[in-house]
């Protein structure tokens, strides 16, 4: 299934903007309008609309369209309701905000959605305080289905998503999570000829699983928590991600927003060093405290070894025996002897009874990423101590 990436980003992305344009319904009163453009405009938003219908406390935003900062072309997402609109110090709390349903479609990829529905909005005033200044917030939003087609046939489908946020407060960080009930993708839909004969192969032409994630973000500090990020396929494992970031700031991230805009502001073809550099400079405010990557085994790895013994005329122990007699050699490259030993050792554990992979970085202290990249041009080989790598195999 090919698919071009710009195609993909625009759908994708057009999902999560379902949730910006949901605040600015309450366009009946001029200042009103004026505020709410503001503060979607502070959060590198663009939104139009064509006319508002109702009263005070209920409305509906008719012809919405959206331009993020990064996007050259508006989004047209039809008409919001917004219900239980009340005034709240010098700002607006909305009781529920739903978007109709969706669908976009270009170079032949529709995505469509049902209703986005966000619960316990807040808009807050000009001049706000607290650790999340200007930013509109939401407690809580769900969305039953997304389906994306290629050529009228469904190639990825999702149900239940389920978000919910805790704003911070008393000096708490901020609490996000996310989960969904179900997603489905057609596999037989991919187009190249290798990638086709691995999956009809390990017998994966369909998979269905969900995902979770959940974290923790302090804006006064930029503490950026992930503390969980785990796709599940069913029958074949699940891939869990997680970082904890220092530098995450707000002033970090009405920056990247300016630098996005800047860039979106380029005509195509037109030399973007200068932003490339402006979005690498960025990237040296934040620093790395943690981060890992699990692998769960749900049959993936004993289905890939026979898949892969088959095509070598071998069984699949001879396959796992012949990788664990590799390790060591590609590890001696790194010059670290204690890793080469972990890696070796976690290796050969999980081939031999597949049950969890994981590779950690938990340096003794924080590492700026300007270092991090500065190891990666000049001494590339020593970053695994800098970052205090491990590799473990069948823990919890």
């Amino acid at each position: 299934m090919t698919i071009k990436r710009s195609t993909l980003q625009k759908l994708a992305f057009s999902t999560f903007l379902l949730t910006l344009p949901l605040n600015a319904a309450l366009a009946q009163d001029a200042a009103v309008a004026d505020r709410l453009k503001a503060v979607l405009a502070a959060q590198g938003v663009d939104i139009s609309w064509t006319g508002v219908t109702g009263d005070d406390s209920s409305m509906v935003l008719q012809g919405v369209a959206i331009k993020p900062a990064a996007e050259k072309e508006a989004l047209a997402i039809g008409d919001v309701k917004l219900e239980g609109v009340t005034a709240a110090n010098g700002g607006y709390d909305i009781a529920t905000v739903s978007t109709a349903a969706f669908s976009h479609s270009k170079d032949g990829v529709t995505l469509t959605t049902t209703p986005f529905v966000i619960h316990d909005m807040t808009v807050p005033a000009e001049n706000a305080t607290g650790p999340l200044g200007s930013l509109m917030m939401y407690k809580s939003a769900e969305l039953a289905n997304l389906t994306v087609k290629k050529d009228d046939k469904t190639a990825f489908s999702m149900d239940g998503l389920a978000i919910t946020i805790t704003p911070p407060a008393d000096g708490k960080a901020m609490e996000f999570s996310g989960t969904t009930e179900k997603y489905h993708a057609d596999l037989t839909l991919v187009d190249d000829p290798k990638s086709k004969e691995v999956i009809d192969a390990l017998g994966y032409q369909n998979i269905t699983g969900n995902f979770e994630i959940a974290g923790t973000w302090q804006p006064t500090d930029g503490k950026m928590e992930l503390s969980k990020y785990d796709v599940s396929v069913d029958n074949a494992g699940t891939l869990g991600m997680t970082f904890d970031l220092g530098g995450y700031t707000m002033d970090f991230i009405k920056s990247l927003q300016a630098v996005q805009k800047q860039m979106a502001a380029q005509p195509e073809g037109a030399d973007k060093s200068a932003q490339g550099m402006a979005m690498l400079g960025l990237l040296q405010q934040l620093s790395l405290n943690s981060a890992s990557i699990r692998f769960d085994d749900d049959s993936l790895t004993n289905k890939v070894l026979e898949y892969v013994g088959k095509q070598q005329g071998m069984s699949a122990k001879d396959i796992a025996n012949q990788a664990k007699a590799i390790v060591p050699f590609g590890m001696s490259q790194l010059n670290n002897p204690e890793l080469t030993a972990q890696v070796t050792t976690a290796v050969g554990k999980f081939l031999d009874e597949p049950k969890s992979l994981e590779i950690s970085a938990e340096p003794p202290a924080a590492v700026p990423f300007a270092l991090i990249m500065a190891g990666a041009m000049s001494n590339p080989l020593d970053l695994p101590k800098t970052l205090g790598v491990t590799v473990k195999a069948n823990e919890d």
